[in-house]
């Protein structure tokens, strides 16, 4: 008999821990992204290492910026990685997001068609750019989603100067690859990260017309949203997140991601300098 008890111990020793072994990677930490993480194929680059090296498995929402902050604000997801400095800020100021950390930038690029109607090549500063393109009136392609994107857009035709868009601006209200598409088919103008353009341009014909000055610059953060506000939110599991993607090893994986042999997320959380642009 006592032999028969020693056994069930056992067995129900070695069965709770192989539960707990099995366990460990079923915690799902929920992050929205912006569409030009997940259109660049870094997110299927960057999230199987930290599931390797932690065993926390990622489930990610793709959403324009403004739509990835709303999930944030009403707990919906744990941590959020975005690009709109000040919308970030916003953010945590309100209290919904705590430990806002600078991940990595690009930049954006003005695309169109090949032959640039506009002139755009010959240009020298972006603000001359979007005077031309909306006094002109040349048809422009928006993502119109209040995504990071269209946000850093929309600051550029108020210093331009652009109050007012006819038919020649058509919003889509959709993510970054759909609107490059869209654009590319009626050969319009369009807003676009480099590396969703790059992840894409064997499919497009559009070309990049402008490019280059701090203006276009394009800076990720990375929050997690506050457990004071939602308890339910895996904090720890954000902040594991967040210490992996600001760490060396994380910051080593995001320069090492690379389209066409071009890398094109910078990281800056280790850098001691101001971000310069990297072509």
């Amino acid at each position: 008999m006592k032999y028969f008890l020693m056994k069930i111990f056992v067995l129900g020793a070695v069965a709770a821990l192989a539960s707990s072994f099995s366990h460990a990677g079923d915690v799902h930490l929920r992050l929205a992204v912006t569409t030009s993480t997940e259109n660049s194929g870094m997110l299927d680059y960057l999230v199987p290492l930290f599931e390797e090296e932690t065993g926390i498995s990622v489930d990610t929402i793709a959403a324009g910026t403004g739509k990835a902050l709303k999930l944030g604000e009403n707990g919906d997801v744990d941590v959020v990685l975005v690009h709109a400095p000040a919308a970030e800020e916003a953010f945590v100021a309100a209290g919904f997001g705590i430990n806002r950390r600078a991940v990595m930038y690009n930049d954006f690029l003005v695309v169109g068609p090949r032959n640039d109607p506009a002139g755009l090549m010959e240009l020298k500063n972006v603000k001359e750019a979007f005077t031309v393109l909306g006094h002109g009136e040349f048809p422009f392609v928006s993502r119109g989603d209040d995504s990071g994107t269209h946000r850093k857009e929309k600051k550029l035709w108020g210093s331009a100067g652009v109050k007012s868009f006819g038919r020649w601006y058509l919003e889509t209200g959709q993510g970054m690859a759909t609107t490059l598409r869209v654009a590319d088919e009626k050969r319009a103008y369009c807003l676009v990260d480099r590396a969703t353009y790059l992840a894409l341009r064997r499919k497009i014909v559009l070309e990049v017309c402008f490019e280059g000055g701090q203006e276009l610059l394009n800076s990720y953060g990375v929050i997690a949203v506050n457990p004071g506000r939602h308890r339910h939110v895996k904090y720890r599991e954000a902040m594991r997140l967040i210490e992996w993607m600001t760490s060396p090893a994380g910051q080593k994986s995001i320069s090492e991601f690379k389209i066409e042999g071009k890398r094109v997320f910078h990281p800056v959380a280790l850098a001691s300098r101001s971000i310069t642009l990297v072509q």
